[in-house]
């Protein structure tokens, strides 16, 4: 019996820890493109869900963006069904007229899919090929963004996206080992073009800064990267604890949050108090910015007299008899 190749192993081994325990009775759905990455996570996710007591199915996302791109989610389709997934979808969708550059408007396309048919499968989770270079990319744009300790802290394993769970198995295998495996499985994998296209951030991160940082400072610099982000992971969801109950604490039997609560408030804690509470009001979580949540900040600790903050979607937060209000629209 030839022994199992250690990319393949690795990749086992990642799929096996994040199934195991996982509650539902539905399948667990595989995000593939055809890519490497996708592909070697279908593999493993064939093998050992079914070894678990698992229904295994797969998803792929036609985004119609390069020609025979339907062409090929038919053949990953045809694939993931010759090898035992059940349910299979191959979802068409439209890219063009979303919000934001190509890449947002594309990646919104994508998840918006990829939950529906997770949902339409009650599927018990969704999981996704992101690995460890990716975190490594996901984290230094963060940095070069100023993103803070929540773009610091970078993918997380596991979130939810309308009620369905969304699991990163891979976050700890690197990118060479998916090919790896994908070669020592005989699974020819699709170069998606944008991946190598310099008009992207991330493909400039990809191809130029770092091969230049791991010649700089080591090959390590990738798992130092995504060990990074895992520790800030963990910092955010203290301090996000921290923030909860503070948040409770703040809140005025007269509405609002009490001033006098939130000056004692550590800085850090503070502005995620102020950050969660603003989405409560109903301003969108992808238009809340630093801003903001600075100007929010200032009605507490550099108070002057000044008039309502503007978060978005038309609300309004003023400094009232000590609180922190909806400021009246008139």
């Amino acid at each position: 019996m030839a022994a199992l190749a250690p990319p393949v192993a690795a990749v086992r081994v990642a799929v096996r820890r994040v199934l195991t325990g996982l509650t539902g009775d539905g399948p667990v759905l595989v995000a593939c493109s055809g890519g490497a990455d996708s592909l070697a996570l279908a593999a493993a996710t064939a093998f050992v869900a079914p070894r678990l007591g698992r229904r295994a199915g797969l998803v792929t996302v036609d985004h119609g963006l390069q020609p025979g791109s339907a062409e090929r989610a038919a053949g990953v389709a045809r694939w993931a069904a010759g090898i035992g997934f059940d349910p299979v979808d191959a979802v068409p969708v439209t890219v063009a007229g979303r919000p934001g550059g190509p890449e947002a408007a594309a990646r919104e396309a994508r998840y918006q899919a990829l939950v529906a048919s997770a949902r339409r499968h009650d599927a018990a989770a969704l999981l996704l090929g992101h690995t460890r270079d990716d975190q490594a990319e996901t984290v230094l744009l963060a940095l070069a963004r100023g993103g803070g300790p929540r773009g610091l802290a970078g993918m997380p394993e596991r979130r939810e996206l309308d009620g369905v769970p969304l699991l990163r198995p891979l976050l700890d295998v690197g990118r060479d080992d998916t090919r790896k495996a994908c070669a020592a499985l005989g699974l020819t994998s699709w170069e998606d073009p944008h991946n190598a296209d310099p008009a992207y951030a991330r493909s400039r991160v990809r191809a130029d800064v770092l091969p230049a940082l791991a010649r700089a400072l080591g090959p390590a610099v990738l798992d130092n990267l995504a060990r990074t982000a895992r520790l800030v992971a963990a910092d955010n969801a203290a301090l996000d604890e921290l923030a909860a109950a503070a948040l409770a604490a703040a809140r005025s039997a007269r509405g609002g949050l009490a001033v006098d609560a939130l000056a004692g408030l550590l800085p850090a804690v503070r502005t995620r108090v102020l950050h969660a509470w603003a989405r409560e009001l109903g301003a969108s979580p992808a238009a809340l910015s630093h801003r903001h949540v600075t100007a929010l900040d200032a009605l507490v600790t550099g108070w002057h007299g000044q008039g309502a903050v503007h978060l978005p979607g038309g609300l309004g937060v003023a400094r009232h008899e000590g609180r922190l209000t909806l400021a009246d629209p008139r």
